[in-house]
């Protein structure tokens, strides 16, 4: 549970680096470039000190991150431009912890108790109260179905991809094989790498950034990739090697709580009233959630 939090303090702070990023590479190229960052970041530590591209369970890894970092990834981005970033990271997050939940119980068997499924719920109120945005985007019906289509994939890919990481971490188990969360998350990078490279090939690649854009966007860059795909999915990888993901993700989710009253420290914006209902009912679920484990 401490790798939980650690992933929900990490994750919190990302989200600034990475619209600082986005707004001067574009979201797919500083999509790709901090995983491509990170990948050469935690290679040294896997091919050093872990495990590198070995191991039972690389296969599942290397696809829980083209599922996850990849597919979840790429149609995140794509979905902040057609619904705003608040509605986008409300669907992403929340559905994430729903479909990494349910299925677990219907792949690995993993039942949560009522308790921890009161908790969780407790925990997705306060977020859907917390991050539900003023009023509905101004769009075409024809955007928003297609912004909705994309935060739903997104959803799926990411819940999709922690559940792949637990089975990971059982088929290692079963076979006496201890992988780190560095590891674990190189491996996980890999994959995600190779989906951004592909969708950045295919769409953004002829167009590059401006040399001075460039230059200013590489701190912004490597604070996300560090805070994200690096420490932040180290931690995450940390937690589902002993916990169910369906008690993870929703503790994972409320991270964009955490990333409000920091923008507001970065960046001059205040948080509406309602946040900090849904931030006490959030940490209240949390906090049974680790009573509760």
């Amino acid at each position: 549970m401490i790798g939980s939090l650690g992933t929900l303090l990490f994750f919190a702070v990302t989200p600034v680096f990475a619209r600082r990023a986005a707004l001067l590479l574009g979201s797919l190229r500083a999509n790709f470039w901090r995983l491509f960052l990170a990948t050469l970041l935690l290679g040294t530590w896997a091919h050093w000190a872990g495990l590198g591209t070995g191991g039972i369970a690389f296969g599942w890894f290397f696809l829980g991150g083209i599922v996850g970092f990849g597919i979840g990834g790429v149609a995140m981005f794509l979905s902040l431009p057609r619904l705003g970033s608040n509605l986008s990271t409300l669907i992403v997050q929340c559905g994430s912890a729903v479909v990494a939940a349910a299925l677990e119980w219907r792949w690995l068997g993993t039942v949560l108790t009522p308790g921890q499924l009161t908790c969780a719920a407790l925990t997705l109120i306060g977020i859907t109260l917390g991050l539900l945005p003023r009023s509905l985007p101004r769009i075409s019906p024809a955007t928003w179905v297609s912004g909705l289509c994309w935060a739903l994939l997104s959803a799926a890919g990411q819940g999709m991809g922690a559940v792949i990481s637990r089975k990971a971490f059982a088929t290692a188990a079963a076979w006496q094989e201890l992988v780190d969360p560095g590891t674990a998350a190189y491996q996980r990078a890999l994959g995600g790498l190779l989906v951004a490279a592909i969708v950045l090939l295919a769409v953004h690649w002829k167009r590059p950034p401006q040399p001075q854009a460039r230059g200013r966007a590489w701190p912004w860059v490597t604070a996300n990739a560090l805070s994200g795909p690096v420490l932040g999915v180290a931690c995450f990888q940390w937690a589902l090697r002993t916990t169910p993901a369906g008690i993870v993700q929703p503790i994972v989710a409320a991270a964009p709580l955490l990333t409000i009253p920091f923008a507001a420290w970065l960046e001059g914006s205040r948080p509406r009233p309602l946040y900090y209902l849904g931030a006490m009912l959030a940490v209240a679920g949390v906090a049974g959630l680790f009573v509760l484990r």
